[in-house]
Formats: C-alpha cells, structure tokens, sequence
C-alpha cells in the first residue's frame, strides 16, 4: 500500500465485481481523463455546457433529447418529477410537496428493487401490481387512477419470470396517455441498447454513465424532448440558470464530469469490443491456466453465452471446507483488498445464497490484477 492510500489509512482494491458504486464506479480512460484535464483551464457556462452535451449525446445516440445527471438515481429522480409537475413552473417549485398532482409510479412486483426508491425522492409514491407468480395487464389496468404519474420498467425485464415486456407496458401506458420511465443503469451493450428502449417507445430512459467508462457519479437521462426539458428544469442547473426553486439542487455535476460523459460515450460508441472481449478471454485463460490443479474446484467462463468477461469458480464446499462466501471474504480482508463476485447474500451484484461459486470478472479489473488473485486464492483454496 503507498501514496495516499497509505496516508489515509485505506486498503486499496483490486475490482473483479464490476461496476459498483461502493467501489469508485469506473476509471476513465486515459483519452477521456486528458479531456477533463483540458477543461479545467477556463471556467464555463454550465447551462451552456449541459444543453450542448446533452444535444451532443442526443444526436449520438438518435433520440430527441438527453441530460447530463449525477448518476442513474438522479436521472429517475428528475425524471419522475417532470412526469409528475408537468412544465408548470409553480408545481416545479412546490417538489415535493405533491399535493393536487399525480404522484403515483407503477412498479410490477417481479421487478422490484431497493434502486426505484429514486422515484420518490421528489415525493412520489410507488405502486406495486402482480401477485408471487406474475403480473397479467389487468394488475396494472386495476391500478391506474387520477393519481397515477407515469409506469416504471427495470430493463431487460425479461430475466424475471412472470413479468408482462417492456413492449406490453408501453402498450398499456399510452393508452391511458401515461409515460413510460425506465430504468437501464447498466444496459449499455450491445451499444443499441442505449437507444433500443426509446425506439420502443419508452419516453424517459436512464442509464448510468459509469458503465460506459465515464466517472462515478454521472448517468444520462433520454428521451421526449418535452420531459427532458423539464427534468432540466428539475435538476441543479435549473435551479442556478432558469430560476427554479428545483428539489435536485443537491445533484449537481462538475464541468470536468459533463465532459467524462460526453467524451466516455463518443470512445464507448466507437471502440471494438470484439477485440475488448478477446483480451478479457485471453486473461481468463491465463486465471484458468494458473488456478488448474487446485482440488475441489471447477472452472468455467463467465458467462456460459455471450461474450466472455469473466471466470466462474465453482467450489466444493463440503470437501473444501469452506463456503464461496468464506472464500470471497478472505479476499476482501487482504491488501490489497479483492473484491469478487460472490453470494454474499443481499448486495445488487450478489447470487443467491446456496450456490457455491464466485466470479472473477475482467472489465474492471485493473491488467495484471488476475495474477494476484491467482495467487492469493492458491493461498486460500489450496493452502500453499
């Protein structure tokens, strides 16, 4: 451990789990941190700034509009409070005290998650529909009122059993005159993925930047013009340059991070990943190689279909004597700390307690990085 880690007393860590928050999001690459730098020379307009990188973006991507924000949660936090106020400048103002406006989301029960909370940040109020088994149209025609704001989506949505698609909700939303707002954190790849939904139909769509290499705390809201205006209005930079008493005042973002946005897109929409995933297999290939031999142990690329970003490894936990919650556990508490994926049971990244294997994934895993973790799990698997 040395520099400023060392100073503060703070283990450094080798990121093998992905793009977590909780781990510092992501680290820009060399070009996209160059044109951070640059910026730092001159201050700027940020009104300006925000509206011609969102036009930039919008343009990239093919939709009509987009928002620099400070995370995915910030982009459904203001996108769920232009679907509530409208572009009426006094509700605007009154976020989030709600009262006499539509302040109910719609959330089906099988894609619930700890993340759609952002939606009532600005005083909304979520809706569950669907019984254990599924949610059918009737559940979510049921629930739809005077009070009702807009449906909320988590994207793909099509991994969990008994949900109605993304195509049926907008179907049902639009013929109520409802906008549909989804949440699509981590879908950017395919890259059509950070149009797909729009093109579907979906009026606000939010993503968080990290995942496409620009900083931690950024993301991007897409979609209709109007409300994206008004989730402007919404946002820090309304509160500062249109006079708006705006709630998401708090959730401001740096020149320097408007720029990570727009630059980290542009190389994410431009780079080969065919070749990005051939040198994520080409140092899963050397973790196999270095961890074979070890017993009570199987090895397998992550995932079983797709593009490989990752090594399962599958234990034996009777004969090995200890759990891959243990094994992960014993990671972390080294320095530098590993962080893997693993079922520890209760995080967003975690898999269900039971199952007997953790994942060494690539993408964020610094290069080289796999020989360490070859080496301490040797330690602790093998005992050597």
């Amino acid at each position: 451990m040395t520099g400023i880690f060392e100073e503060l007393g703070v283990r450094p860590v080798l990121n093998a789990q992905g793009n977590r928050t909780l781990l510092g999001g992501s680290t820009p690459s060399a070009s996209v941190r160059a044109l951070m730098e640059e910026v730092e020379e001159y201050y700027v307009d940020m009104g300006e700034l925000m509206d011609s990188v969102g036009q930039k973006i919008a343009d990239m991507l093919g939709v009509e509009a987009a928002l620099v924000t400070s995370g995915c949660s910030a982009a459904l936090a203001v996108g769920a409070a232009a679907c509530m106020t409208g572009n009426d400048p006094a509700k605007i103002d009154r976020i989030p005290d709600v009262t006499g406006m539509p302040h109910e989301f719609i959330i089906q029960r099988q894609l619930r998650i700890k993340y759609d909370r952002c939606m009532t940040i600005p005083g909304g109020k979520i809706i569950t529909v669907g019984d254990s088994e599924e949610t059918r149209p009737e559940h979510i025609e049921e629930a739809i009122g005077p009070n009702t704001a807009a449906l909320h989506y988590l994207a793909p949505g099509d991994r969990q059993p008994g949900a109605l698609s993304l195509e049926a909700i907008i179907e049902i939303a639009h013929s109520h005159d409802l906008p549909v707002v989804v949440d699509a954190a981590g879908e950017v790849y395919p890259t059509d993925k950070l149009n797909r939904y729009v093109d579907m139909g979906a009026d606000l769509v939010a993503y968080g930047a990290k995942y496409f290499g620009a900083v931690n705390s950024s993301g991007i809201l897409t979609g209709r013009k109007d409300l994206v205006e008004i989730a402007r209005n919404h946002s820090f930079i309304g509160f500062e340059a249109a006079g708006a008493s705006s709630f998401g005042r708090p959730m401001k973002v740096d020149r320097q991070e408007v720029i990570a946005v727009y630059a980290a897109l542009r190389e994410w929409l431009t780079t080969d990943h065919e070749s990005r995933f051939a040198s994520y297999e080409a140092r899963i290939s050397g973790l196999r190689a270095d961890l074979e031999g070890i017993p009570h142990i199987r090895l397998a690329t992550y995932p079983e279909q797709g593009p490989p970003e990752g090594l399962a490894v599958n234990l034996d936990a009777e004969k090995l004597g200890k759990t891959a919650a243990q094994v992960s556990a014993e990671l972390r508490a080294g320095n530098p700390s590993i962080w893997v994926r693993a079922p520890t049971g209760g995080g967003p990244d975690d898999y269900p307690p039971g199952q007997e294997y953790f994942i060494v994934r690539m993408p964020t895993l610094k290069t080289g990085g796999e020989k360490v973790i070859a080496e301490r799990l040797k330690q602790i698997l093998a005992g050597r």
